[in-house]
């Protein structure tokens, strides 16, 4: 049996107390999600906690610094099924240092409404990443 790919990801909110805006990234690569939105995060390495590995992976592809919120749970242990060998885990995170941009990976940021869901569905998402964000469009928009 192979082991499962802890993939971690990061829903960058202008403000985690009352988020009105959200970070999108567009890939470069491979080319079958290439000009596909995402959430920014990347593989969790052998023995680093998946926070370290979401600060590690939003320093190198956006070149930023983030406070971490509360998880999006997907209601599963393993976090969000990407497909038969990842799963992700996705947190709310706020900017606290640095501009981002797309450094790694990405060839475009964009900042989309939480407030209008359609403006944040009319992107082509990666196909994995379309019911997270459609869990995290219902979450911001109902008070915990």
């Amino acid at each position: 049996m192979t082991a499962l790919i802890n993939v971690v990801g990061a829903a960058v909110v202008d403000s985690l107390e009352a988020p009105g805006r959200l970070l999108v990234a567009r890939r470069t690569a491979p080319p079958r999600f290439a000009g596909m939105w995402e959430f920014p995060g990347g593989k969790v390495e052998r023995g680093e906690a998946p926070e370290a590995a979401l600060h590690r992976e939003l320093a190198e592809e956006l070149g930023i610094e983030v406070k971490l919120g509360r998880e999006l749970e997907s209601g599963d242990t393993d976090g969000w099924t990407l497909n038969e060998q990842a799963s992700m885990r996705v947190w709310f995170a706020e900017v606290t240092a640095g501009k981002p941009a797309p450094l790694e990976d990405h060839d475009e940021l964009r900042w989309v409404s939480l407030a209008d869901h359609e403006e944040a569905l009319a992107l082509p998402w990666i196909p994995a990443d379309l019911p997270i964000v459609r869990a995290l469009l219902q979450r911001v928009s109902t008070p915990a």
